[in-house]
């Protein structure tokens, strides 16, 4: 075991990291398996040398991180849990990391940021990365944190449209006997992500920059043969598309352009399952740098609680089928 001692200089930052009734620390220990001691303004830490070092190096990063903000922020669950993973498991931590994470729609004053570790990781991989997979049970917050993202990215100019497709398994991708325009057929397989926007962007917005072309819906199959050059673009429902399909989309992708593909592979509408586009990119695209796989599970749904426990009482039913 070791022992040292971490000063914080300013005691409003000290008792900030501590937060009330010292829950912080509290949820340090937990996390990063030290024990800490609140004395004065110093923290004295005890534990295993693999243990103390990173968690000396978190407080000190609690206090820098503290130190840009104002004096009325205050750390969340999230702030701490993600910090304090982050540096158990030794990746480097910056204090800007974080507030890259918070998105702010500047026109309705929304505020999206994640709750969960998962989530943190999700955002974090489509900042860094052209292309991101979101695969995990629905309730998790893949399209529409994936939604925040595209808009908070095209309303700071960094891209000059959103995209948003899917596939119409329902309709097998032929849309011809729907009424209707393009947008009035494919209307309906993109309402999650409707419902997305329309909660951050008034209906008034989301629907002049249709009109104006900054914002395109349409079907996955519409996608062959362009090339999509400064966009934005979400294909939700990945667990859907065909080998063929995924392959198509993917090839799309153009200079200064990012993809997001969410997906469950649990609710595959194919008729034969084993052929989904999102399970066969998960086999082959792994290993690649520019591509990053974020799985969510049951702990990152963040729709009612009763939904956390629906979704593993499926998932034990399907243990048990395999089982028998």
């Amino acid at each position: 075991m070791i022992q040292g001692a971490v000063e914080i200089a300013d005691l409003s930052l000290y008792k900030r990291i501590c937060g009330a009734n010292d829950k912080n620390i509290r949820r340090i220990e937990e996390i990063m398996e030290v024990e800490i001691i609140p004395r004065g303004n110093t923290f004295i830490l005890s534990g295993v040398e693999e243990r103390h070092a990173p968690a000396s190096r978190l407080l000190h990063l609690l206090s820098d991180f503290l130190s840009l903000k104002g004096e009325s922020y205050e750390f969340s669950e999230f702030d701490i849990k993600y910090f304090s993973t982050l540096a158990r498991e030794g990746q480097e931590l910056r204090p800007d990391d974080i507030n890259a994470l918070k998105i702010m729609i500047p026109e309705t004053g929304k505020a999206v940021f994640p709750k969960t570790l998962n989530q943190g990781r999700y955002l974090s991989a489509i900042n860094s990365h052209p292309v991101t997979f979101g695969i995990g049970p629905a309730g998790t917050g893949k399209t529409y944190l994936a939604v925040a993202a595209a808009l908070n990215s095209f309303l700071k100019g960094r891209c000059e449209r959103i995209v948003l497709t899917r596939p119409a398994v329902e309709a097998g991708e032929n849309l011809g006997f729907l009424p209707g325009d393009l947008i009035q057929k494919v209307n309906p397989y993109l309402r999650p992500l409707y419902d997305s926007m329309f909660d951050l962007l008034s209906f008034e917005r989301v629907s002049k920059l249709i009109e104006q072309g900054q914002i395109e819906i349409a079907p996955l199959a519409y996608m062959r043969g362009r090339t999509l050059k400064g966009s934005f673009i979400i294909l939700d429902e990945a667990q859907n598309t065909t080998h063929s399909q995924m392959k198509m989309f993917l090839t799309r992708l153009g200079g200064s352009s990012k993809f997001v593909i969410t997906g469950d592979i649990t609710q595959i509408d194919l008729e034969k399952p084993d052929r989904s586009g999102l399970l066969h990119a998960m086999k082959i695209l792994t290993g690649i740098d520019e591509i990053k796989f974020i799985r969510f599970g049951r702990e990152d749904i963040s729709r009612h609680p009763v939904v956390e426990k629906i979704v593993a009482a499926y998932e034990r039913n399907s243990m048990m089928n395999r089982n028998e």
